[in-house]
């Protein structure tokens, strides 16, 4: 298994994974105007307090393929929560100040500090808000070769300011309705890991209580996560 480095921009992009209608963003020769749809993604984003959608990741490099789906929860300032229902149970869950990589039934629990965590679920963090797409993908630009998932949704790209000496490019793909269901990210040794967002609920009561854990008696606790 491989616990990938580097915490949603996601949830610094982990605040790394709804907005203004569609007809709202100005289009020129098909094109999508960038700077319109990024601010509005921006602008629905940056109020949200909390959200929760069920996501598939999906991973290929180095021979590997591996497809897996569960619920993700997210919640200001810094917290969330990655519960993995298939095909293996697994966790990733950070209050902000703590996070931790635990696989039921395992006898260790990864610990390490959000501030240095280096995780590529991290970008997920503009899904609340915390950065802004132009600031942080470089060369945000339209993605005409990437095929959306659903029709009449915008896809676009950039480079990770923050990221660039890991990740080669990010993929957005947005909804008419200004909202992220697809996140795409190219490592420079052409690995590639994808999430799918699907049911998106906003605003939903979270108690802090489901960002914190407590490794199960017996469990060794090591510092670091990694693969």
């Amino acid at each position: 298994m491989r616990t990938l480095k580097a915490l949603v921009l996601i949830l610094g992009f982990a605040f790394l994974v709804v907005l203004l209608p569609i007809g709202a963003i100005a289009l020129a020769d098909s094109a999508p105007d960038i700077k319109t749809v990024a601010s509005a993604v921006d602008a629905h984003y940056n109020h949200l307090r909390s959200l929760q959608a069920e996501f598939t990741e999906l991973y290929q490099g180095s021979g590997i393929e591996r497809t897996e789906s569960g619920t993700l929860w997210l919640k200001k300032p810094g917290k969330m929560r990655w519960e993995y229902r298939s095909p293996r149970e697994k966790l990733f869950v950070s209050d902000g100040k703590a996070a931790w990589f635990y696989v039921p039934g395992d006898r260790q629990a990864r610990k390490t500090e959000a501030k240095k965590l280096e995780d590529l679920r991290s970008p997920l963090a503009f899904l609340l808000g915390k950065t802004k797409l132009e600031k942080e993908l470089r060369g945000l630009s339209p993605a005409p070769d990437v095929t959306p998932m659903n029709a009449g949704d915008v896809v676009l790209r950039g480079v990770p300011a923050a990221m660039a000496d890991r990740v080669s490019e990010i993929v957005l793909e947005v909804t008419p309705d200004h909202q992220i269901v697809r996140i795409i990210i190219r490592e420079v040794d052409a690995s590639e890991t994808e999430y799918r967002f699907v049911d998106q609920k906003e605003d939903i009561p979270m108690m802090d209580a489901r960002f914190q854990f407590q490794p199960p008696p017996g469990t060794e606790t090591v510092e670091g996560i990694g693969p």
